[in-house]
């Protein structure tokens, strides 16, 4: 189990428990307000909360606090920037350079000051910066909610190849068909719980089965 969340509890409510396999994409819904952001933030560690969370099997208490939220980075909506360009916020040598065609992203905007980027080209450079550091799960808040619909699909590409390669992922989306391409599980938070974790096929199969009975009945 790459992931392991046993009665996890904070601002948000609880007990939060939940499971990420090692090539997961858990997508999380619910209504704005509900929480979801939060429930990221503890499981990174950047919310005070209480109860058990494991990676690969070790305590987060046994880790240091960095070093935790190296292997399991959280990024925000619209992230903090703390240096004029964006080479600042990224490490000498590395591969910002061929991952930033792979978001839709110019390699000269990797020099250009953070204030003259689109919301969106933030938006996409959180997310490369993030990759970079090579975590062993990312935890996404709403990672497309200023993209249009081609860049959308050019992130959830590229999001599909990491978890392809191992990469957990839990994503927060308010998309409906977002969450339908990119899930191999679902969960949908309510006032201070989550629901079952239901795998993408079965979720797809409960709702034909439900079609198929107000067909019925409609009939």
């Amino acid at each position: 189990m790459l992931l392991e969340i046993r009665d996890l509890m904070g601002t948000p409510g609880g007990p939060f428990n939940l499971t990420l396999e090692t090539g997961e994409c858990l997508v999380i819904s619910g209504p704005s307000g509900i929480g979801k952001s939060l429930l990221l933030r503890m499981i990174a560690d950047l919310d005070e909360n209480t109860g058990t969370v494991l990676l690969n099997g070790v305590l987060r208490e046994s880790m240091p606090a960095p070093a935790w939220r190296r292997q399991v980075m959280y990024v925000a909506a619209e992230s903090g920037w703390w240096a004029e360009t964006v080479r600042e916020h990224l490490q000498p040598g590395d591969e910002a350079a061929a991952l930033a065609p792979r978001l839709g992203l110019r390699a000269e905007l990797l020099d250009a000051p953070v204030v003259q980027l689109s919301t969106g080209e933030r938006q996409r450079m959180a997310l490369l910066r993030a990759v970079l550091r090579k975590p062993a799960i990312l935890l996404l808040d709403e990672p497309t909610s200023a993209l249009d619909q081609a860049s959308t699909l050019v992130v959830e590409t590229l999001l599909r190849e990491l978890a392809a390669a191992g990469t957990g992922i839990v994503l927060v989306s308010h998309n409906e068909q977002q969450a339908a391409r990119i899930a191999t599980r679902r969960a949908q938070m309510t006032q201070g719980a989550l629901s079952a974790q239901m795998s993408q096929g079965a979720l797809s199969a409960q709702t034909t089965q439900g079609a198929l009975r107000d067909t019925e009945i409609c009939e």
